[in-house]
């Protein structure tokens, strides 16, 4: 069955479109790095390996600022905790076997919202794999062409590539929004995460968030 007649082409396009805003957040990305003194293969072999934009800005962030590159790993370990309800709910889609291993790695949270979202088993995998594997392919491009242009960048942020990320991540959100139970959850593990956002370390405020889903499921 082709891809095409599979998933409507309005997924596809979006796809394509979360894909290229990846691709650009990647930019952004790999012109910190090398704003911050790493030398090319550090956010080239991160964007390969970790494939989790949230960590790697996380772990430059932290280096950058003096921290040991161990904490600044276990910094982003615990921000990809969140990928741990993430492969519970798409279980199914990576596959079994070696495959799986792939699967897994391509997960993000581009993927698993793709991959929950469509109509039918065989739509959810299309749309999982093929957006995992889009991520997977224009993440470490968008990271060395952030690496050549660091050269001439002087504040990344005055163009405002790192708000991109975010506001990905919004926008893919907000279609589960009109489901009032998900909205009470998302509301009260916003609320979680900003409180603790105050007094605890980067990375536990968006696990406790998850905490909002139990005040949902004392309600089902």
């Amino acid at each position: 069955m082709q891809i095409k007649s599979c998933l409507d082409n309005n997924v596809l396009r979006d796809i394509l479109l979360v894909s290229l805003a990846d691709g650009i957040v990647g930019i952004s990305y790999g012109a910190l790095a090398h704003t911050q003194g790493f030398d090319f293969w550090v956010p080239l072999a991160l964007s390969i390996f970790v494939l989790a934009g949230a960590s790697e800005f996380l772990f430059i962030g932290v280096v950058a600022m003096g921290g040991s590159a161990i904490y600044a790993a276990l910094a982003g370990l615990m921000v990809n905790a969140r990928h741990i309800p993430f492969s519970l709910a798409v279980k199914d889609l990576p596959g079994k076997g070696l495959k799986s291993l792939l699967g897994f790695h391509i997960l993000n949270d581009e993927s698993v919202v793709f991959g929950l979202s469509q109509k039918t088993t065989e739509q959810n995998k299309l749309a999982f794999w093929i957006c995992g594997l889009g991520i997977f392919l224009v993440w470490p491009l968008g990271t060395m062409i952030g690496v050549y242009l660091g050269s001439f960048i002087i504040d990344i942020k005055t163009l405002g590539l790192d708000a991109m990320f975010p506001a990905v991540i919004l926008a893919l959100s907000l279609p589960a929004l009109k489901n009032k139970l998900t909205r009470t959850a998302a509301i009260i593990g916003s609320l979680i995460a900003l409180a603790t956002t105050l007094f605890l370390p980067v990375g536990l405020p968006v696990l406790l968030s998850l905490f909002g889903v139990l005040f949902v499921v004392r309600r089902m």
